[in-house]
């Protein structure tokens, strides 16, 4: 009999073992690093935020104030609120606080109309000016200014770290009722699971689908996007190949509260994520390259929803992209 499945069981149970080790090593307490303490370790090195945004008019507001806050105590340099043509008022939610806004369908306006989270974050990326980048949802309930100096810092102090994932505890929270663990469905049941199978080194990252992101804009700029909501996972994978495990890093940001998705809208999410995985395997099945017509229950009826995400280019293959 061959000896193959155990050579495979042995070498995944070593990556695992090694995926543990990180998370001893490689996991911050995002507490450590106030806005002070980032003023202070950031000397001449340069800090944007860019927040995407899409119908989040409630919230927006607050992030933005919460990051701007941060601009005035000298942590960082720049607030990017991106809107992707939101019409509950988002954007002139986020102005209204001083933030600087763009809409996402004038920044590099040849690439078409809005296409998700991903190409969001991409165009704004074309015109963060910092030498760090941090990402953060539009959504977050109680935001505080932590989760971005808690991002930023491990990239101040361990010039190795190119990208730093958010952790955090998330709670389900519906009419009242507060259920501990409870949230983040697709990211423990789809995307932490296939990690295990597909990744086994990335296995102890606590959020592979934070939205919450710190990394250095010169190893973003020289990746490609996807556009839609696999694109947490699709950059993980990137940075993990890049730079390895010992070029990423996790920072508990402590707790995050956002409105949770009606279960419908969790199965074509699940359905980008689990694309831009095997698409980032080495032997991705044809067919799953590429998320495209979702069949589901949309509001109650059986349809097709087209989810097809583009690969947007490196930034620095453009030159100097319009709206940079």
């Amino acid at each position: 009999m061959s000896d193959a499945p155990t050579t495979t069981r042995a070498v995944v149970r070593a990556e695992l073992a090694r995926s543990e080790r990180w998370a001893g090593t490689n996991t911050f307490d995002g507490a450590e690093f106030s806005a002070a303490r980032i003023a202070e370790l950031r000397g001449d090195t340069t800090i944007s935020v860019v927040i995407p945004v899409k119908e989040a008019a409630m919230t927006v507001g607050r992030v933005a104030a919460s990051c701007l806050r941060l601009r005035d105590a000298g942590a960082i340099d720049q607030v990017i609120v991106v809107d992707a043509d939101s019409a509950d008022g988002s954007a002139q939610a986020a102005r209204s606080v001083g933030a600087e806004v763009h809409q996402e369908s004038e920044l590099l306006a040849e690439f078409g109309p809005p296409a998700g989270k991903g190409d969001a974050l991409w165009r704004g990326l074309s015109v963060a000016t910092g030498d760090i980048t941090v990402f953060v949802d539009s959504d977050s309930e109680a935001f505080d200014g932590s989760f971005v100096t808690g991002l930023a810092g491990p990239l101040l102090v361990d010039p190795a770290l190119q990208l730093v994932k958010g952790a955090f505890d998330r709670p389900f929270t519906s009419a009242g009722v507060r259920i501990e663990g409870g949230g983040g469905r697709v990211n423990e049941l789809v995307a932490r699971p296939l990690l295990n199978m597909y990744f086994p080194e990335l296995a102890a990252v606590r959020q592979p689908l934070a939205g919450e992101i710190a990394a250095r804009r010169c190893a973003l700029a020289a990746m490609p996007f996807t556009t839609g909501y696999g694109v947490e996972t699709q950059l993980l994978i990137e940075f993990y190949k890049r730079f390895g495990l010992e070029g990423i890093a996790q920072s508990d940001i402590g707790e995050r509260l956002n409105q949770h998705q009606q279960l419908e809208e969790l199965a074509p999410m699940a359905y980008a994520v689990l694309s831009a995985l095997l698409a980032g395997s080495n032997n991705p099945p044809p067919e799953l390259e590429g998320a495209g017509e979702f069949l589901g229950y949309f509001e109650g009826e059986i349809a097709y929803r087209d989810i097809t995400p583009q690969l947007r280019p490196p930034l620095d293959s453009l030159g100097s992209p319009s709206g940079a």
